[in-house]
């Protein structure tokens, strides 16, 4: 206990935070600093590859859609990249392989599908997947119930270098509605 001050004598009965507040009571709280308060998590990192990915995925659809009628697809339902066995083509066509992944594009435009498209395969590629479904509708929302992603879709993959090949599932699995697709298992350039 602190010795009392000079004309102060303790009354009986105080105790330590008596006293601490009694001799507190005179001091004003200290002046806010002049600093600069910086925050405790530093900003998220930049994801540049992904930027640049994503770039280049453009570049390609834009180069892509100028001459988007100038490639033969063999038969309509179904694609295999030359110098691939049939048998890869007959094992896609009865599911051999599992669906990792799918993508809609109902209710998109062309345009927005095929980009759409291009970002889904790049980042499956990414990360490792084989087989994907892609829906893209048989067109009974279009103009004359004609498919419009249909043909397109199927165009930009036979285009990608990732893809092996790809077919139309049986009905259960969507038919002419959608196009199963087996990427290669190697990563790209």
């Amino acid at each position: 206990m602190k010795p009392p001050r000079p004309g102060h004598a303790p009354a009986d009965g105080d105790d330590d935070a008596g006293l601490f507040r009694r001799e507190m009571r005179d001091v004003a709280p200290a002046r806010p600093s002049n600093r600069v308060s910086h925050p405790a998590s530093l900003p998220p990192p930049i994801p540049v590859q992904r930027l640049e990915d994503e770039r280049a995925v453009l570049e390609e659809l834009s180069r892509l859609a100028g001459g988007a009628e100038d490639i033969e697809i063999e038969e309509d339902h179904a694609y295999l990249r030359p110098g691939l066995p049939r048998e890869v083509l007959r094992k896609l066509r009865r599911m051999h392989w599992v669906v990792q992944d799918e993508l809609d594009l109902h209710g998109l435009t062309g345009d927005e599908a095929a980009l759409q498209t291009a970002r889904f395969l790049a980042e499956s590629a990414r990360r490792g997947l084989r087989c994907l479904r892609i829906i893209h509708g048989k067109g009974l929302g279009s103009v004359n119930r004609e498919p419009v992603l249909k043909g397109r879709i199927r165009k930009l993959l036979a285009r990608k270098s990732e893809v092996l090949a790809f077919s139309e599932p049986p009905a259960a699995h969507g038919g002419s509605g959608a196009v199963i697709v087996l990427l290669d298992s190697k990563p790209g350039p």
